[in-house]
């Protein structure tokens, strides 16, 4: 079983959390770090698949239709990991985050929407 990894899309990829995340042992890269902060949400979410990568994004919206096209589509992704902006602090959203790592494998989260409000 592998460890996730995570993704974080244009709109979330804050530095602090990254860092916490790193700090921890956790893989966690973002939009910037890869030169795709310009891109679509659904490059995004195929980039996270192309390098096996979790999403997590603010946009709840968008990636919850895009999960939903994917799967009516019989495509997959890496999983994706959703929260609301203005929720959690820094430090809520790597505790939760590293919650999610610890208990889900890479595997288990293939095709899978997870909302961060469920890793308490």
């Amino acid at each position: 079983m592998s460890l996730v990894r995570l993704y974080f899309d244009a709109d979330s990829m804050e530095r602090a959390v990254i860092s916490g995340l790193r700090a921890r042992g956790i893989d966690a890269t973002s939009a910037q770090d890869v030169g795709m902060a310009d891109s679509s949400d659904e490059e995004q979410l195929d980039f996270a698949r192309s390098v096996g990568r979790v999403l997590f994004s603010f946009n709840l919206s968008d990636f919850q239709r895009l999960h939903t096209r994917y799967l009516s589509q019989g495509k997959s992704h890496t999983g994706i990991v959703l929260a609301p902006q203005q929720r959690y602090s820094v430090g809520e959203r790597i505790r939760r985050l590293q919650k999610l790592v610890a208990t889900k494998s890479a595997e288990e989260m293939e095709s899978r929407l997870e909302y961060l409000s469920d890793w308490i």
